[in-house]
């Protein structure tokens, strides 16, 4: 009896259909494994995946690099007065006051009185020019009479050469008499008084002296302070002092007003108790705006450091940008889709800003402020992929 054909050809359909129902037990059994890095970015070195929403929430702020110019760095500062336009004034004689002209913050004209000061000194010193003048006065005479009589050849000439040395002498003397009044100040009204004079225009910022005190000779009785011109005194690091020199602007800031001022000083020594460099800068105050004692913001321009660093073509970061992952020094650049870190080799620094030598162009978006944030971010990125 022959075979039936159809039940051989039915035995290789059954055999099929068992094998592809234990495929399908293995497929179940083990399912298939998701391929590393195809639906999570984070995994891609150096970058961060955030959206703008997640960069607000953590405070990064972003900007662009500085390109060229010579940077600047903020730091607080104090107006004071120009050391060349304020004055003290002294009483040059012992005595008491008797007169004060002129009060705090009141104007005063150089050569005006501002104090009168009475004493016996001054008594003497005005009597010693009262007595010259009559000596002086008494020579003359003499010189007068002396050369009618050697004209008339009465008179030797020998008498009118000892006419002429006595009148010189008398007016030595009371020149001499008149400076030292001077010195004190200038006559007072009366005998016994010396008016002391304010030796420059300006305003009165200190009064040391009441009516009626009795002061000694040196004593200080007011400080004048010519306001058109103050100073603004600030303190760098010494790191910094290479980049501010004479010239450099400074742009003053403080309570809705703004100036510029030049850097005039620039301190060769430390000062011992800051250890920081004094720098001294000047600006207008014929406008009346600036106070002395007043507490500002400064801004001072850096010149260059001269070794191509801080060229025009120099690409400046502030140093909050600036973080260290694996021992590379990184800035974090805004891409579409969050942050990527990219290594780069820093030059100088000067206050909050820092050159960046290479690896940005500083047409980059980057994270300037809460960058230590991404840095974290990326840390926790690595650990994932380790």
């Amino acid at each position: 009896m022959k075979p039936n054909k159809r039940t051989y050809a039915a035995l290789p359909l059954s055999f099929a259909l068992a094998l592809a129902a234990c495929g399908d037990g293995d497929k179940a059994a083990h399912p298939p494994v998701e391929e590393k890095g195809a639906t999570d970015a984070k995994r891609v070195e150096g970058t961060i995946v955030m959206s703008a929403e997640q960069i607000g929430l953590a405070g990064i702020q972003i900007g662009h690099p500085m390109i060229g110019g010579s940077g600047t760095f903020e730091l607080p500062a104090t107006i004071d007065t120009d050391p060349q336009g304020m004055q003290v004034v002294s009483a040059a004689i012992g005595g008491r006051v008797v007169s004060l002209t002129r009060n705090l913050g009141q104007s005063v004209g150089q050569g005006q009185a501002i104090a009168v000061i009475e004493s016996r000194e001054a008594a003497s010193l005005n009597a010693e020019i009262e007595a010259a003048r009559a000596r002086l006065s008494l020579a003359k005479s003499n010189l007068d009479r002396e050369q009618r009589l050697f004209a008339q050849k009465v008179s030797p000439e020998q008498d009118l050469i000892a006419a002429r040395t006595a009148a010189t002498e008398a007016r030595i003397a009371l020149r001499l008499a008149q400076q030292q009044v001077s010195a004190a100040g200038t006559g007072g009204g009366a005998l016994n008084r010396i008016a002391i004079l304010s030796p420059i225009s300006g305003q009165i910022i200190a009064r040391s002296v009441v009516l009626g005190q009795t002061v000694t000779a040196d004593a200080e009785l007011f400080r004048v302070a010519n306001l058109s011109s103050v100073s603004l005194s600030l303190n760098v690091l010494p790191q910094d002092a290479g980049h501010v020199h004479p010239g450099n602007p400074v742009t003053v800031k403080a309570a809705g007003r703004e100036t510029t001022a030049r850097v005039t000083f620039v301190s060769p020594a430390l000062d011992t108790a800051t250890r920081l460099v004094p720098v001294i800068a000047m600006l207008d105050n014929r406008a009346g705006q600036w106070r002395v004692g007043e507490p500002v913001t400064a801004s001072i321009a850096l010149s260059s450091s001269g070794d191509g660093d801080n060229g025009d073509g120099a690409v400046k970061v502030p140093t909050t940008a600036v973080q260290t992952d694996e021992g590379r020094t990184v800035i974090f650049v805004r891409t579409q889709t969050g942050f990527k870190a990219v290594p780069v080799i820093l030059g100088d620094s000067a206050g909050d800003m820092v050159i960046v030598k290479s690896g940005l162009k500083g047409t980059e978006k980057i994270a300037t402020v809460n960058s230590f944030t991404l840095k974290a971010e990326l840390g926790k990125s690595e650990a994932v992929e380790d």
